[in-house]
């Protein structure tokens, strides 16, 4: 595969597992240095780039901390010097209908889901934007713009990612930072494997594309993204979803 991320640093965030680590998989494997964060160290996911023979580190960060936030992405410039690309990609669900969710999980779903994107994207903004130059994409999701019952708190935290996207493109397009958002739709992940098949065809019949998207498809997307053919393209949503949301 090209190196064509030859000596960038990317930050990735939730790169433990499913979207993230395939992420993480993805930008190591065209050349860029990662650093593979989680709320736990993301071990399997660096020696996965490693063995392939890319550049990675694991550093454990809880986007839902202002500060932790703003210190990781502190050490990550001062080891590296500078900071190219960040996927904004951690996020949780805590699905019940809205009649029967509890307060304590609308919070903690917009804390994860959406200040954690303020969280990481304020303190590398800054770095950014003295560079002049860095690819900004934010995970969202088909239900932040079509909605989902269930998924009230979900669904608002990915409303306000694309909100959020939109704004940023705004205001770091003339320092030359392109901030864009992906809205997956149903992934292939751990939760999704454990749907028997019944459940696994229902789903399918409302795509375009008769199959469960994979985190390596929307690992594609990102790559395009924050790759050289993407430069003049900011402010978007790239749906991935088969065709669930058209």
């Amino acid at each position: 595969m090209e190196k064509m991320f030859e000596n960038q640093v990317a930050i990735v965030t939730g790169a433990g597992r499913g979207i993230g680590r395939a992420v993480a998989e993805r930008l190591g494997a065209s050349g860029a240095t990662l650093v593979c964060t989680d709320v736990i160290a993301c071990d399997e996911t660096v020696a996965a780039i490693t063995a392939a023979g890319g550049s990675a580190e694991s550093m454990v960060l809880d986007v839902g901390d202002c500060e932790n936030a703003a210190a990781v992405v502190k050490e990550i410039h001062d080891r590296h010097g500078h900071i190219d690309m960040l996927v904004n990609n951690a996020g949780i669900t805590r699905d019940q209908l809205l009649i029967r969710m509890k307060a304590e999980d609308w919070r903690r779903v917009l804390q994860i889901n959406l200040d954690g994107v303020f969280n990481v994207t304020q303190p590398a903004s800054k770095i950014m934007m003295r560079q002049r130059s860095g690819r900004i994409v934010n995970i969202a999701s088909v239900v932040g713009l079509m909605g989902n019952a269930g998924q009230a708190n979900y669904s608002a935290s990915k409303a306000g990612v694309i909100g959020f996207t939109k704004s940023l493109a705004r205001e770091f397009g003339p320092r030359g930072i392109t901030v864009n958002a992906i809205a997956p739709g149903f992934i292939q992940t751990a939760m999704t494997d454990k749907l028997n098949d019944a459940q696994r065809e229902a789903l399918v019949e409302n795509l375009a594309i008769r199959r469960l998207g994979t985190p390596e498809d929307v690992a594609e997307a990102v790559a395009f993204l924050v790759g050289p053919g993407a430069s003049y393209i900011t402010g978007v949503v790239l749906n991935v979803s088969g065709g669930l949301y058209i």
